[in-house]
């Protein structure tokens, strides 16, 4: 099968930063179902790995990256009972594991959902990974209860972005929260409105602009672009026994003493773990797909895609690259086989 890799971590403008290869046809076992791809999205993790995992190194074989998928079913493997030669599938993949920039993956069934039957291929394949991000981070971090905690309200930090699109929806169109999105640029706060968002504030002036709207302090906070950068912010503007949840690193230790007063909870989301470390739970994934598929199939939420670019190809892959490490992207871009 064709597939797209690297073998030394180069800047994206080196000829060699994705090289095309031939390798294996995988053959499935155990929970593994084999995926024939249709198109792929691109998330900043895809950088960050490229960037990362082969600094001091040239490795023997390409490493194949790639963290959404949407495709359909090949084969399945002998424990496996949750999908059919020939269903539809849509997926985020598990980051120990080669990834979907290929022909054909592996994957375990239980982190795999139905593909949305109103989506196309490429507007579903914008979805997994940011959407088991943001739900994860609203339904099992912070654990919000729609029927008890419609008209709280929550701040998501950097709204425009992958994560950020489809949390506002999540919050807003399934939990029934009061939804403020950060953005600066025009076109990023246009797209925060259309994703649902009741306010969208500058974050350079984030203090003075929650003042303004008259949410002075937040419920919730959904932080995605720079922990340590907003970490004394938060503290300041999250309400008594508020939750706040992050999918960043920051650059040293923080001082969690600035919640203790306030009785806040501090969350890490890292949407990885359940496929990690197997957890008892890892079906979950598979749960949550389904029902966002649900979603979307309804009209509840619709696809966060915005850019697609046609063809499994090293020079699409380095396109995509780019205009995720540029960091100005909105919503989705997709990359269709």
């Amino acid at each position: 099968m064709k597939a797209i890799g690297f073998k030394k971590s180069h800047p994206i403008s080196h000829p060699d930063s994705f090289i095309e290869f031939e390798t294996g046809k995988p053959t499935p076992s155990g929970h593994d179902i084999l995926v024939k791809i249709h198109a792929v999205s691109v998330n900043p993790v895809d950088f960050k790995i490229r960037k990362s995992a082969a600094t001091d190194e040239v490795l023997d074989e390409p490493k194949i990256i790639g963290w959404d998928a949407v495709g359909t079913v090949e084969a399945v493997g002998d424990k496996s009972t949750l999908f059919k030669v020939g269903d539809e599938v849509y997926y985020a993949g598990d980051l120990t594991r080669p990834g979907s920039n290929a022909e054909y993956q592996l994957v375990d069934e239980r982190i795999v959902g139905r593909k949305p039957k109103s989506l196309s291929n490429a507007e579903a394949a914008a979805l997994p990974l940011t959407t088991l991000t943001a739900y994860e981070s609203l339904f099992d971090r912070i654990r919000i209860d729609p029927a008890k905690d419609a008209e709280k309200s929550i701040l998501i930090l950097a709204g425009a972005g992958g994560v950020g699109s489809i949390a506002i929806q999540l919050a807003k169109q399934v939990a029934g929260l009061t939804v403020i999105a950060t953005a600066s640029r025009n076109e990023s706060q246009e797209w925060c409105k259309k994703m649902g968002a009741d306010f969208v504030v500058n974050h350079y002036e984030l203090e003075a602009e929650l003042k303004k709207i008259g949410h002075e302090q937040v419920d919730y906070i959904l932080e995605l672009v720079d922990l340590e950068g907003y970490w004394e912010q938060m503290a300041e503007i999250i309400k008594p026994q508020g939750h706040i949840v992050t999918i960043t690193d920051p650059g040293g230790p923080l001082d969690l003493s600035i919640l203790k007063a306030k009785s806040v909870t501090f969350h890490w989301e890292f949407m990885y773990t359940r496929s990690m470390f197997t957890t008892d739970d890892i079906a979950r994934q598979h749960e949550i797909l389904n029902h966002v598929a649900d979603l979307l199939d309804d009209g509840t939420l619709q696809s966060t895609l915005t850019t697609t670019l046609r063809g499994l190809s090293a020079d699409n892959l380095k396109q995509a690259h780019e205009m995720q490490e540029s960091g100005k992207t909105i919503g989705k871009t997709v990359i269709e086989f």
